[in-house]
């Protein structure tokens, strides 16, 4: 695969679906609709990727059932659960105003807003509700709500967060 393709990290394999091939895929969005016109993912593991033709992909409840060519059988597939899901970053649809990809939030500073540096971005969580950024500045870990009472701007091209943190959000 060449190294100058952006790729994103778009979700996980969590187990196989039924006996004809299909995976069953947690996303790492609030929208799995966004993975079903994909052409084809890259399935990362730890012997390196691989990339797959994509034959079909339904949202299933929560999760995205994934159907990939050449393959029809649970044991062809077996192999390929726990892998990570990734996608072209130009085969993904453009994003709605004020949303993200979360590789684009990694790495990103955070501040509050009266300046006070609180570290950088280094995980996403996602939660039943809302996503939380996991913050980190050495050793010291903080856990921020994406919502809006809290994040009151997100510039990209300086890559800083501001957020207002809540009463006794230090304390967890």
């Amino acid at each position: 695969m060449s190294r100058d393709v952006e790729m994103v990290l778009i979700g996980k394999v969590v187990a196989t679906h039924g006996i004809k091939g299909q995976l069953r895929v947690s996303p790492y969005s609030g929208d799995p609709a966004s993975i079903l016109s994909l052409p084809s993912v890259v399935l990362k593991g730890p012997g390196g990727e691989d990339r797959f033709e994509v034959a079909a992909a339904v949202v299933h409840g929560k999760k995205l059932l994934l159907t990939l060519k050449s393959f029809d059988n649970i044991n062809q597939v077996i192999h390929l659960v726990g892998r990570e899901l990734l996608a072209e970053r130009s085969q993904l649809p453009e994003l709605p105003k004020d949303e993200y990809y979360w590789r684009d939030l990694l790495g990103m500073k955070v501040v509050t807003d009266q300046g006070e540096a609180l570290g950088e971005v280094v995980e996403v969580i996602a939660t039943g509700s809302n996503d939380v950024f996991v913050v980190k500045a050495g050793a010291k870990e903080l856990l921020i709500p994406a919502i809006a009472d809290v994040v009151r701007d997100m510039d990209m091209v300086q890559r800083v967060i501001t957020v207002t943190l809540l009463e006794g959000l230090r304390d967890l």
